[in-house]
């Protein structure tokens, strides 16, 4: 394990993936020369010295990154994913294209993620994107002097972010399991300029507990549970904010820890996101399940899944009845596929790569990943099936079809058109009203109109106010 401290005007360090740590070291430099620390010191200082000499002037004409960042930020405000000004001082002072030396200026300013690592074809890292940044900022409530724990640093951008809002009285440790991604979040923060960052090498999964307890911790990496240690080295009425799965679904989750007579951590703010998931010991167990020609299916129930039987059955298509009901890509995941997933057990996604054979339903638009919903049987099964190509913005909506497969795919297919019913009838829920308290595992959970999901270190009680979800039930994650 090891750890770095990257003080004063040189700035932090940190790392880049997902999941990571272990214990903390004496601080010292890691893989940064004393060269590139001098260099880095320049740069920051240079930079420091063209915003003065801008200010007193009143040059109006600024450098064509810092325009570029401006225009980033006015969209971002725009769109409302910033709502305060400590987030907004953030994102004007932290400048992007410095994580990204080997993006175009350009494209590091423009609202999207940027792929950065891949392991056996298959993204592990990325620059998030900073819509999805601002959101996290916000709903992290960062305040001055608070100390936080990052699991997932990336490029090291967001530990700069938060680093400028919690202050020089603040503590930011980023742990990452990628040696290399340390090594280079380290270079990005020290030519930042960015305050005093911790990094450490090593598994998120453990946290850093040498320098707990924190007042909020973070993850950039989707997790499909939530881990003993970062409820142990949660300060008491700390925030930890995740992007946490639920039953494929990827919710990023702000929960306060609530100490009682069983301790819960209850959701204070919900939205719908897509990060690249955590690895090491905290490794998602899901995962999709080649069916066939670029098909695929995600079912998150613990029973095996027949998938002889279940492409046998879509051999056999039937009859199909246009919904009352319109849905959206976003539906997915999102809306409708939330809540199917929480009122369902037998729910799954069918997806569908852009290289399948033959034409196959997706609520996305054609040319990339895709997929839709559908319930399964003992003999039968119901899709969603878009009645025409939804070449529309993903939060359009389009009309979609109920198909029917199998021997008893008309009784299935009855059972899912009420369900889309129900969901437009309860004012079609989404991610943002959900509630979510958590509970270790092993502890009696309070029952009522909620579903629980059990997982492996901790059960989920989730429920939408006002439209209780059956009674009783308890799904796997």
């Amino acid at each position: 394990m090891s750890a770095t401290n990257v003080a004063g005007s040189v700035g932090g360090s940190q790392g880049g993936h997902k999941r990571a740590v272990g214990r903390v070291l004496e601080p010292f430099f890691l893989g940064v020369p004393q060269r590139a620390l001098a260099r880095a010191g320049a740069v920051t200082e240079k930079y420091r010295a063209e915003q003065a000499e801008k200010a007193s002037t009143g040059q109006t004409r600024p450098v064509r990154e810092d325009r570029l960042r401006a225009a980033m930020v006015r969209a971002l405000l725009a769109g409302q994913r910033i709502r305060t000004s400590e987030v907004e001082r953030a994102f004007r002072t932290v400048p992007r294209h410095l994580f990204l030396p080997d993006e175009p200026v350009e494209r590091a300013y423009q609202d999207e993620a940027v792929l950065t690592k891949w392991v056996d074809g298959i993204a592990v890292s990325s620059a998030s994107q900073p819509s999805m940044m601002a959101i996290m900022l916000e709903q992290l409530a960062l305040r001055p002097g608070h100390r936080v724990l990052e699991i997932g640093a990336g490029t090291g951008y967001n530990a700069a972010l938060m680093a400028e809002i919690v202050g020089p009285t603040g503590k930011v440790v980023a742990v990452d399991i990628d040696r290399d991604l340390v090594d280079g979040a380290a270079r990005h923060l020290a030519a930042a300029g960015s305050p005093d960052v911790v990094l450490v090498t090593g598994d998120g999964a453990v946290g850093v507990p040498e320098l707990a307890p924190y007042d909020r911790i973070v993850l950039t990496v989707g997790s499909w549970d939530i881990q003993a240690a970062w409820w142990e080295q949660l300060a008491p009425g700390g925030r930890l904010l995740l992007p946490l799965s639920i039953r494929g679904s990827q919710l990023s989750v702000a929960l306060d820890l609530i100490d009682g007579d069983v301790r819960c951590l209850l959701s204070d703010s919900m939205r719908s996101c897509a990060f690249v998931r955590l690895r090491g010991r905290g490794a998602d167990p899901e995962g999709s399940r080649p069916l066939a020609d670029g098909l695929s299916v995600h079912a998150v129930d613990s029973h095996e899944l027949d998938l002889e039987h279940l492409a046998a059955l879509l051999a056999e298509p039937g009859a199909e009845r246009i919904s009352a009901v319109r849905l959206a890509a976003v539906d997915l995941w999102d809306g409708f596929g939330l809540w199917l997933s929480l009122h369902a057990p037998d729910m799954c996604r069918l997806l569908v790569s852009p290289d399948a054979s033959g034409w196959w339903p997706s609520l996305l638009p054609p040319g990339a990943d895709g997929g839709t919903l559908l319930l399964f049987g003992d003999r039968g099964l119901a899709m969603v099936a878009p009645t025409r190509s939804p070449e529309v913005p993903l939060d359009t909506v389009f009309p979609v079809a109920v198909r029917a497969y199998g021997p008893e795919g008309p009784e299935v297919a009855q059972r899912l058109d009420q369900l889309l019913d129900a969901w437009a009838g309860a004012g079609r829920p989404t991610a943002t009203g959900l509630r979510l308290r958590a509970y270790p595992s092993g502890v009696t959970v309070p029952s009522g109109p909620e579903a629980v999901l059990r997982k492996a270190h901790s059960q989920l009680v989730l429920d939408w106010p006002g439209n209780p979800v059956p009674d009783g039930l308890i799904l796997d994650g």
